[in-house]
Protein backbone atom coordinates (compact mmCIF):
# COMPACT_ATOMS: atom_id res chain seq x y z
CA UNK A 1 0.00 0.00 0.00
CA UNK A 2 0.71 3.87 -0.75
CA UNK A 3 2.56 4.98 2.51
CA UNK A 4 0.47 7.79 4.45
CA UNK A 5 3.09 10.26 3.91
CA UNK A 6 3.15 10.19 0.14
CA UNK A 7 -0.77 8.71 -0.71
CA UNK A 8 -2.00 11.45 -3.06
CA UNK A 9 -5.73 12.07 -0.84
CA UNK A 10 -3.22 12.91 1.82
CA UNK A 11 -0.87 15.17 -0.29
CA UNK A 12 -3.72 16.56 -2.32
CA UNK A 13 -5.29 18.49 1.14
CA UNK A 14 -2.06 19.41 2.93
CA UNK A 15 -2.49 22.31 4.54
CA UNK A 16 -6.04 22.91 2.84
CA UNK A 17 -9.91 22.77 3.37
CA UNK A 18 -12.21 20.00 3.76
CA UNK A 19 -15.78 20.34 4.26
CA UNK A 20 -17.94 18.00 5.93
CA UNK A 21 -21.10 17.52 3.74
CA UNK A 22 -23.58 16.33 5.81
CA UNK A 23 -27.61 16.27 7.67
CA UNK A 24 -29.03 15.35 10.45
CA UNK A 25 -32.25 12.53 10.33
CA UNK A 26 -35.13 14.34 9.81
CA UNK A 27 -33.62 17.49 8.18
CA UNK A 28 -34.88 18.59 4.86
CA UNK A 29 -31.30 18.35 3.27
CA UNK A 30 -31.23 15.00 4.22
CA UNK A 31 -31.23 13.49 1.22
CA UNK A 32 -28.08 11.96 -0.86
CA UNK A 33 -28.54 14.13 -4.04
CA UNK A 34 -28.59 16.69 -2.17
CA UNK A 35 -26.24 16.11 -0.01
CA UNK A 36 -23.66 15.61 -3.33
CA UNK A 37 -24.58 19.19 -4.97
CA UNK A 38 -24.00 20.53 -1.65
CA UNK A 39 -20.45 18.86 -2.13
CA UNK A 40 -20.29 20.18 -6.05
CA UNK A 41 -20.79 23.75 -4.15
CA UNK A 42 -18.20 23.57 -2.06
CA UNK A 43 -15.82 22.03 -4.27
CA UNK A 44 -16.64 25.08 -6.73
CA UNK A 45 -15.71 27.48 -4.04
CA UNK A 46 -12.19 26.05 -3.44
CA UNK A 47 -12.74 22.77 -1.12
CA UNK A 48 -10.04 20.40 -1.84
CA UNK A 49 -12.01 17.17 0.03
CA UNK A 50 -14.53 16.00 1.78
CA UNK A 51 -15.68 14.08 4.29
CA UNK A 52 -19.14 12.66 3.96
CA UNK A 53 -21.58 9.97 5.52
CA UNK A 54 -23.91 7.48 4.57
CA UNK A 55 -22.94 5.06 1.57
CA UNK A 56 -25.69 6.62 -0.90
CA UNK A 57 -24.09 9.68 -0.08
CA UNK A 58 -20.83 8.54 -0.43
CA UNK A 59 -21.89 7.00 -3.74
CA UNK A 60 -23.33 9.99 -5.52
CA UNK A 61 -20.71 12.12 -4.22
CA UNK A 62 -17.63 9.77 -5.93
CA UNK A 63 -19.21 9.38 -9.12
CA UNK A 64 -19.71 13.39 -9.16
CA UNK A 65 -16.34 14.59 -7.71
CA UNK A 66 -12.66 13.68 -8.37
CA UNK A 67 -11.60 15.08 -4.86
CA UNK A 68 -11.02 13.23 -2.13
CA UNK A 69 -13.29 11.63 -0.37
CA UNK A 70 -13.35 10.72 3.36
CA UNK A 71 -16.00 8.60 4.17
CA UNK A 72 -18.17 7.31 7.42
CA UNK A 73 -21.64 5.56 8.00
CA UNK A 74 -23.38 6.76 11.24
CA UNK A 75 -24.89 3.88 12.59
CA UNK A 76 -26.81 3.12 16.23
CA UNK A 77 -27.28 5.21 19.65
CA UNK A 78 -24.33 3.55 21.11
CA UNK A 79 -21.77 5.64 22.32
CA UNK A 80 -19.52 4.20 19.04
CA UNK A 81 -21.40 5.21 15.77
CA UNK A 82 -19.08 6.66 13.39
CA UNK A 83 -18.31 3.82 11.64
CA UNK A 84 -19.05 1.45 14.72
CA UNK A 85 -17.79 -1.95 13.04
CA UNK A 86 -15.82 -3.09 10.44
CA UNK A 87 -18.81 -4.17 8.78
CA UNK A 88 -19.96 -0.64 8.38
CA UNK A 89 -15.95 -0.26 6.98
CA UNK A 90 -15.91 -2.46 4.74
CA UNK A 91 -19.10 -0.93 3.27
CA UNK A 92 -17.79 2.52 3.09
CA UNK A 93 -14.96 1.51 1.81
CA UNK A 94 -17.06 -0.40 -1.15
CA UNK A 95 -18.21 3.13 -2.02
CA UNK A 96 -14.99 4.34 -3.09
CA UNK A 97 -13.75 7.02 -0.48
CA UNK A 98 -10.33 6.94 -0.41
CA UNK A 99 -9.88 7.12 3.82
CA UNK A 100 -12.68 5.52 6.10
CA UNK A 101 -13.25 7.52 9.01
CA UNK A 102 -14.23 5.57 11.97
CA UNK A 103 -14.10 6.39 16.06
CA UNK A 104 -11.58 5.80 17.13
CA UNK A 105 -11.68 6.38 21.06
CA UNK A 106 -11.03 4.02 23.94
CA UNK A 107 -14.81 3.09 24.15
CA UNK A 108 -15.60 -0.41 23.25
CA UNK A 109 -16.59 -1.97 19.36
CA UNK A 110 -20.43 -3.23 19.29
CA UNK A 111 -18.67 -5.96 17.17
CA UNK A 112 -16.19 -6.69 19.90
CA UNK A 113 -13.34 -5.89 17.40
CA UNK A 114 -10.56 -3.99 18.68
CA UNK A 115 -9.49 -0.89 17.27
CA UNK A 116 -6.30 -2.32 15.59
CA UNK A 117 -8.11 -5.57 14.78
CA UNK A 118 -10.44 -3.01 12.70
CA UNK A 119 -7.95 -1.13 10.89
CA UNK A 120 -5.65 -3.98 10.12
CA UNK A 121 -8.99 -5.87 8.45
CA UNK A 122 -9.61 -2.31 6.53
CA UNK A 123 -5.83 -1.90 5.27
CA UNK A 124 -5.62 -5.93 4.10
CA UNK A 125 -9.12 -6.25 2.93
CA UNK A 126 -9.68 -2.91 0.92
CA UNK A 127 -5.93 -1.23 1.16
CA UNK A 128 -7.90 2.26 1.99
CA UNK A 129 -6.56 4.62 4.47
CA UNK A 130 -8.28 4.68 7.46
CA UNK A 131 -8.76 8.04 10.02
CA UNK A 132 -9.48 7.44 13.68
CA UNK A 133 -11.71 10.55 15.06
CA UNK A 134 -10.57 10.60 18.50
CA UNK A 135 -11.82 13.15 21.64
CA UNK A 136 -8.12 13.15 23.51
CA UNK A 137 -4.29 13.13 23.40
CA UNK A 138 -4.02 9.72 24.87
CA UNK A 139 -6.53 8.44 21.96
CA UNK A 140 -5.08 9.93 19.50
CA UNK A 141 -1.56 8.21 20.29
CA UNK A 142 -3.27 5.01 21.12
CA UNK A 143 -4.53 5.19 17.55
CA UNK A 144 -1.20 5.66 15.75
CA UNK A 145 -0.35 2.90 17.69
CA UNK A 146 -3.44 0.68 16.64
CA UNK A 147 -2.25 1.57 12.92
CA UNK A 148 -3.99 4.55 11.60
CA UNK A 149 -3.36 6.33 9.03
CA UNK A 150 -4.49 9.55 9.82
CA UNK A 151 -6.39 11.11 13.09
CA UNK A 152 -8.63 13.25 13.19
CA UNK A 153 -9.89 15.67 16.45
CA UNK A 154 -13.48 15.00 15.82
CA UNK A 155 -14.71 13.79 19.08
CA UNK A 156 -13.18 15.91 21.51
CA UNK A 157 -15.34 17.62 23.51
CA UNK A 158 -17.97 14.81 22.83
CA UNK A 159 -16.75 12.03 25.13
CA UNK A 160 -17.88 12.91 29.09
CA UNK A 161 -14.05 12.19 29.87
CA UNK A 162 -12.54 14.76 26.99
CA UNK A 163 -12.34 18.82 27.84
CA UNK A 164 -14.41 21.21 27.01
CA UNK A 165 -16.97 18.27 27.59
CA UNK A 166 -19.79 20.06 29.78
CA UNK A 167 -23.06 19.98 28.50
CA UNK A 168 -22.26 17.54 25.53
CA UNK A 169 -24.23 14.48 24.97
CA UNK A 170 -23.36 11.18 22.88
CA UNK A 171 -23.81 12.03 18.89
CA UNK A 172 -25.55 15.74 19.84
CA UNK A 173 -23.79 18.85 18.78
CA UNK A 174 -24.48 20.18 22.25
CA UNK A 175 -20.45 20.92 23.03
CA UNK A 176 -19.60 24.58 24.15
CA UNK A 177 -18.66 27.00 21.21
CA UNK A 178 -14.97 26.82 19.64
CA UNK A 179 -12.15 24.16 18.84
CA UNK A 180 -9.69 22.15 20.94
CA UNK A 181 -6.88 23.97 19.10
CA UNK A 182 -4.61 22.77 22.49
CA UNK A 183 -5.28 19.26 21.29
CA UNK A 184 -4.48 19.85 17.87
CA UNK A 185 -0.96 21.27 19.22
CA UNK A 186 -0.27 18.75 20.97
CA UNK A 187 -0.96 15.83 18.90
CA UNK A 188 0.33 17.67 16.16
CA UNK A 189 3.82 17.55 18.19
CA UNK A 190 3.83 13.79 18.68
CA UNK A 191 1.89 11.92 16.21
CA UNK A 192 4.07 9.89 13.80
CA UNK A 193 0.92 10.07 11.07
CA UNK A 194 -0.77 13.28 9.77
CA UNK A 195 -3.03 14.89 12.43
CA UNK A 196 -6.80 16.29 10.94
CA UNK A 197 -8.59 19.08 12.80
CA UNK A 198 -12.26 18.91 13.10
CA UNK A 199 -14.72 19.89 15.64
CA UNK A 200 -16.18 23.09 16.39
CA UNK A 201 -14.57 25.24 13.69
CA UNK A 202 -16.70 28.34 13.59
CA UNK A 203 -14.67 30.69 11.59
CA UNK A 204 -12.14 31.24 9.28
CA UNK A 205 -9.50 32.35 11.67
CA UNK A 206 -9.93 29.12 13.64
CA UNK A 207 -9.24 26.83 10.70
CA UNK A 208 -6.19 29.24 10.16
CA UNK A 209 -4.71 28.62 13.35
CA UNK A 210 -5.35 25.09 13.36
CA UNK A 211 -3.04 24.68 10.11
CA UNK A 212 -0.44 27.27 11.82
CA UNK A 213 -0.14 24.42 14.85
CA UNK A 214 0.74 21.61 12.85
CA UNK A 215 -2.77 19.98 11.95
CA UNK A 216 -2.01 18.44 8.03
CA UNK A 217 -5.37 19.90 7.24
CA UNK A 218 -8.84 21.10 8.36
CA UNK A 219 -12.25 19.79 8.48
CA UNK A 220 -15.09 22.45 8.36
CA UNK A 221 -18.77 21.22 8.37
CA UNK A 222 -21.77 22.91 10.40
CA UNK A 223 -20.56 26.72 9.35
CA UNK A 224 -20.26 25.98 5.81
CA UNK A 225 -22.69 23.40 5.61
CA UNK A 226 -25.39 23.53 8.03
CA UNK A 227 -28.14 26.20 7.26
CA UNK A 228 -30.45 25.61 10.29
CA UNK A 229 -27.56 26.23 12.66
CA UNK A 230 -26.17 28.80 10.76
CA UNK A 231 -29.64 30.17 10.31
CA UNK A 232 -29.50 29.86 14.22
CA UNK A 233 -27.12 32.19 15.16
CA UNK A 234 -28.17 35.01 13.77
CA UNK A 235 -31.82 34.77 14.73
CA UNK A 236 -30.15 34.50 18.10
CA UNK A 237 -27.85 37.65 17.56
CA UNK A 238 -30.58 40.23 15.88
CA UNK A 239 -33.37 38.76 18.23
CA UNK A 240 -34.47 41.35 20.81
CA UNK A 241 -35.33 39.61 24.03
CA UNK A 242 -37.95 40.76 26.65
Amino acid sequence: MTSTVTHPALEAIRGRLVVSCQAYPGEPMRDPDTMCRLAQAVAAGGAAGIRAQGLEDLRRIRAALDLPLIGLWKDGDGDVFITPTLGHALAVAATGADIVALDGTRRPRPDGQTLAETIRAVHQRTGRLVMADVSTREEGLAAAEAGADVIGTTLAGYTPYSRRAEGASSGVSQAPPGPDLDLVAELAGELPVPLIAEGRYHTPEQAAEAVRLGAHAVVVGTAITHPATITRWFATAVTRRG
